[in-house]
């Protein structure tokens, strides 16, 4: 006697990109159909490539992103990671011309500099090695009727329009979002926009030439450099090339200053002369003129699913600013986590009447409910916390106080946590559930915490960061309280001394 084969559920995916592709092979290992909607041509196209020329701020994969990688496609991650370049630290560079070298972490860890565009190529190549995976370019997604579970699709060449049916759509299709702004329709949903003072500008630093006239590196390929200025800052991240990509982040009020070559120019020797040499000073005003002055924006929003059958996931969900690099690992990360859930609650791939309760499938709508209540405090933690790493980043760095923390930072971290707890440690119980039960133990850089533990939630990271960062400031009135009392006795002592020394002179 045979048996019918199960139709399986279908997943309609929204946006292609890193997020998008990730949660696509993810669903489809789970034995799930995926369709895949983008409503701009495939980017592996030569037009396509041309066209992101002018916008392509490199990516900084850190422990999470890579985590990620690994619970879906070990192998894909590791080959993202041999197309990547490690940066150990930053590299302050000082309007003085001096350089400074700053590790990032106590036992060497690194972040790694990758081009957005090599990353979600190589997700793209292994998608289409998938026979439950369909992709389609340029189909934008225009409305959603969610309780149908239907999706209205334009095609951008005919301009018609046609219905896509769903089991379940995930909305990564970026911070203006359109499935998160038609399930605004039917969820009572929290949601927060916010554009900050600041803009920013790429520019490109050139390889140099070698004795042979090999293409060489201009700067140190294994740091993050930074240009901090105070109220604004330069940084360059290497690439495979041997060129840099720069990314000039100031407020729009300096940058409208800047309307001609002379004032370019003027104001880039005078903040950054090292980086004028390097890029040239045609090239630079070239690029400065030519290339788009793009808006920072923060987004929060809350709840991130509907039903059984809705969620939203990396910038559809949580855009942020891009200074602690966590954008990306955050999106991928998500990815990692709905996974787990997934596997927790026992999610089916095929439809079951068991899992029905009210019409909806319990055990997925338990997920994505899982998956809101626990992930949203975590969001808004790293959000918080990419914001106050721009002011480390442009100017705190360049303080003494701030070397000062972080040298008893990793004072106290070598004391208490002499053991480094590796990634690859880590990644079997990561690719089984969000996050240990164990709470982390010992003192941690803030740093260490958001980039190199992925088995930490950003919501522990910002709540440790915040007990230790007390305890450090309580450590230093105690230090001002004894030198304090320690000056007071000693004036006292020698003010008796000088009375006793005048009386006995009369």
């Amino acid at each position: 006697m045979s048996s019918a084969v199960q139709t399986p559920k279908k997943a309609v995916i929204v946006g292609a990109g890193p997020v998008g592709c990730l949660t696509a092979l993810a669903l489809s290992k789970r034995g799930w159909s995926v369709e895949l909607y983008e409503g701009r041509p495939d980017i592996r196209l030569p037009s396509s490539k041309a066209a992101m020329g002018q916008r392509s701020i490199n990516l900084a994969m850190s422990h999470r992103g890579i985590a990620a990688l690994e619970s879906v496609e070990p192998a894909a991650a590791q080959r993202f990671l041999r197309d990547a370049i490690p940066m150990r630290g930053r590299m302050i560079h000082n309007l003085s011309g001096d350089l400074d070298s700053q590790p990032y972490d106590r036992d060497g860890q690194s972040i790694n500099s990758i081009d957005r565009a090599i990353l979600n190529e190589g997700l793209l190549d292994e998608i289409s090695t998938s026979r439950n995976i369909h992709v389609f370019f340029d189909q934008k997604v225009i409305a959603a009727d969610f309780d149908k579970k239907t999706l209205t699709v334009r095609d951008s060449s005919s301009n018609a329009d046609f219905s896509v049916n769903f089991d379940l759509c995930v909305g990564a299709d970026g911070s203006f979002s359109v499935v998160r702004r038609q399930m605004m329709r039917v969820v009572r949903m929290n949601y927060q926009q916010e554009y900050i003072r600041d803009e920013y500008v790429e520019l490109k630093m050139p390889a140099g030439r070698g004795s042979n006239d090999e293409p060489t590196f201009l700067l140190d390929p294994n740091h993050l450099h930074i240009w901090p200025r105070h109220s604004f800052m330069l940084i360059a991240l290497p690439n495979k090339d041997k060129t840099f990509t720069c990314t000039l982040f100031a407020p729009t009020a300096e940058l409208d200053l800047l309307s001609s070559a002379d004032s370019i120019l003027s104001w880039f020797k005078l903040y950054f002369p090292d980086a004028v040499r390097a890029i040239g000073e045609k090239a630079l005003v070239e690029q400065f003129t030519r290339n788009p002055r793009s808006p920072l924006i923060c987004t929060k929003a809350n709840p991130y699913h509907y039903k059984d059958r809705a969620i939203v996931l990396g910038d559809a969900a949580h855009s942020m600013v891009p200074f602690y690099g966590q954008g990306l690992n955050a999106g991928l990360e998500d990815v990692r986590i709905l996974s787990t859930l997934l596997d927790e609650e026992g999610v089916s791939s095929v439809p079951s009447i068991s899992d029905l309760q009210n019409g909806d499938d319990r055990r997925l709508a338990n997920a994505l409910k899982r998956y809101t209540d626990g992930r949203h405090e975590d969001l808004i933690a790293i959000s918080d916390l990419a914001m106050g790493n721009y002011v480390e980043m442009r100017y705190s760095v360049t303080l003494l106080s701030y070397l000062f923390r972080k040298t008893v930072d990793n004072l106290l971290y070598t004391l208490t946590s002499p053991q480094m707890v590796s990634l690859a440690s880590l990644i079997p119980i990561l690719s089984t559930r969000p996050y240990p039960p164990c709470q982390p133990k010992g003192w941690l850089p803030l740093y260490t915490m958001v980039t190199f533990r992925p088995d930490i939630s950003y919501a522990t990271v910002k709540k440790k960061a915040a007990c230790q960062s007390a305890i450090i400031t309580g450590l230093g009135w105690i230090g001002v309280a004894v030198f304090g009392a320690a000056g007071a006795w000693l004036m006292w002592s020698t003010r008796k001394m000088v009375l006793g020394i005048f009386a006995q002179s009369k």
